[in-house]
């Protein structure tokens, strides 16, 4: 059992000076570089990646949290795609994560706008190995589309 007050010392004081000196969008940065855009159409988005060791957890497979932040992030491009006028704000991001991607392999994800409304628009985001096909993961990113004021 880990003592509480040594996580919260890890939590407090490696993290929160490091993090605190980081440039303002380190994480986009950190994420999307080497992102390549491959289509580009209304209502649908597919990029292609290879996994950088950068983004690998323990294992060389590519961080979870990598995976949801590539929902938000490709998610948001099918809403936008679709000739929306804002991205709005996340209401919900779901993943499904079915099998890993290891560092260096080459992946794809596809994203599409299966809903668009007044206040709502929902994005699926699947990501598969490029080489095999193979389904990795599944996200459903669910977002807000702010009305504009009046005033």
């Amino acid at each position: 059992m880990m003592d509480p007050e040594a996580v919260k010392k890890y939590l407090t004081e490696s993290a929160g000076n490091a993090v605190a000196a980081l440039p303002a969008r380190f994480f986009d940065v950190l994420v999307l570089n080497g992102l390549r855009l491959d289509l580009f159409e209304p209502g649908r988005v597919l990029c292609s990646y290879a996994v950088p060791p950068r983004l690998s957890s323990s294992g060389n497979v590519l961080h979870g949290g990598v995976v949801a932040t590539l929902v938000d992030v490709v998610g948001s491009a099918a809403i936008i795609s679709s000739g929306l006028p804002t991205t709005g704000v996340s209401l919900d991001i779901n993943v499904s994560y079915l099998d890993p991607a290891f560092t260096g392999e080459e992946i794809e994800m596809e994203s599409k706008l299966l809903h668009a409304g007044k206040a709502v628009a929902v994005a699926s985001v699947e990501f598969r190995n490029k080489r095999t096909g193979k389904l990795l993961a599944q996200g459903r990113h669910t977002k807000y589309l702010a009305a504009s004021s009046k005033l």
